[in-house]
């Protein structure tokens, strides 16, 4: 399909209907709900300009503002080698997008009373009683005991000391070698063993991306008493009717299934052979290992209804999730005062949040990135499947869409 027949497809559904994932969602043009049609034409000839190029397999943004979707975009394939075409029903590996997910299943143990985002990790997993912080002291290699206790919220902010392996550090090295992600074991036995590991800093004085999220899905577990995808099913999924969202693809849906992408020393799109991430997700049934900052599967209109959900105070379609502030407290800065973070920035839970706006934000490792703007009563949401390759394509199509905002938003 040539790029011009592409557009035309687009141009039109501004101002007909088209199907998307929920029967109760409203239709409207860009136009009416203060967005420019021509920067957003221009900006969607750029997106489709990575796929073009051969930068992207494809790609899928959804706008919707005001409550209502404005902007439906789908372009390119889901698997190059098949020819197939990316749809509306098309599944996707969202990885670090599953923080939210947990964060909002912390919130609504919070919400039933049964935890406190203060409450010490040790609380519900003993072994962090007797974790240590590491120190170098006259170059040696050491520990000290934590000044403060390891909190929920600093697991949820990603100030707890727990990193990935990926930086260069004497932590981070004892991380890399250890492969956590990568082991067949249960998401218990995991963050056990990350309790006998020196935190890299005091709890709650720095900041470094980690596994920290996945020891707070653990604590879902042990405070719900079920099993990660079990409790996400029953207190966030089932309620909202996200029913593509899940730890693995289910044998009858995986056809809907996009491949993943990296990129040759030619810079040629190639197929990511990577046996762990596939095994896990096309076995058909739920992995062993269940991680709360990585794992999911979702679909476009699945993570649509879990941002409308956050950004209409925790309710959807008459079902309520989060009270509303508990999910105030997801989308706003938990950052101490004093705390030195990014210019402007600050961090909820499990997501960044723009200190002039509000505007709550993530992405995952395979470029996919969404944003809730309270502000302006919008969300966008963008899909691709590219691991561990750099693309600016979802920050430029968004900071396009902040362009083209030319009213004043109503409340």
């Amino acid at each position: 399909m040539t790029i011009k027949t592409k557009l035309n497809t687009l141009f039109l559904c501004f101002g007909i209907l088209f199907l998307v994932s929920s029967c109760e969602t409203k239709i409207a043009t860009p136009q009416s709900v203060g967005l420019s049609e021509d920067s957003l034409k221009i900006a969607t000839q750029r997106l489709h300009n990575y796929v073009d190029d051969g930068k992207l397999p494809g790609t899928f943004v959804r706008i919707i503002k005001e409550g209502k979707v404005v902007y439906n975009d789908r372009y390119g394939l889901i698997d190059i080698a098949k020819n197939k075409p990316v749809e509306d029903e098309s599944l996707y590996r969202i990885f670090s997008m599953t923080k939210p997910v947990t964060a909002v299943a912390i919130m609504t143990l919070h919400d039933q009373g049964k935890l406190n985002l203060d409450d010490k990790v040790s609380k519900y997993i003993p072994e962090f009683s007797n974790t240590q912080v590491y120190e170098n002291i006259d170059g040696k290699h050491t520990t000290i005991p934590q000044k403060k206790h390891l909190t929920i919220r600093h697991l949820l902010t990603h100030t707890s000391g727990i990193p990935y392996g990926w930086e260069w550090s004497y932590v981070d090295s004892i991380y890399n070698a250890k492969q956590h992600m990568r082991k067949d074991w249960t998401i218990e036995e995991m963050t056990k063993d990350i309790a006998t590991i020196p935190l890299k800093f005091q709890p709650g004085t720095q900041y470094n991306y980690g596994l920290g999220i996945d020891v707070a899905g653990y604590i879902v577990e042990v405070v719900s008493g079920m099993k990660l995808d079990t409790y996400f099913k029953a207190a966030i999924f089932d309620p909202l009717r996200m029913d593509d969202t899940r730890f693995y693809v289910p044998k009858e849906k995986q056809d809907r299934m996009t491949e993943l992408y990296t990129r040759d020393e030619n810079d040629k799109l190639i197929v990511l052979e990577d046996k762990d991430i596939k095994e896990r997700i096309g076995a058909g049934v739920p992995p062993k290992l269940l991680l709360g900052g990585a794992g999911l599967i979702s679909s476009m209109g699945d993570y649509e209804k879990f941002c409308r959900m956050l950004l209409n105070k925790g309710k959807l379609n008459g079902k309520r999730v989060l009270s509303e502030r508990a999910s105030e407290i997801v989308m706003t800065n938990q950052n101490p005062e004093g705390f030195e973070g990014a210019p402007g920035m600050g961090h909820g839970l499990s997501g960044t949040v723009n200190l002039e706006s509000g505007e709550y934000s993530w992405g995952g490792a395979a470029k996919t990135s969404f944003w809730i703007n309270p502000t302006h009563n919008l969300i966008v949401i963008c899909y691709t499947q590219l691991f561990s390759q750099p693309s600016e394509y979802a920050q430029e199509f968004k900071a396009a869409v902040d362009g083209a905002i030319i009213d004043s938003d109503s409340n």
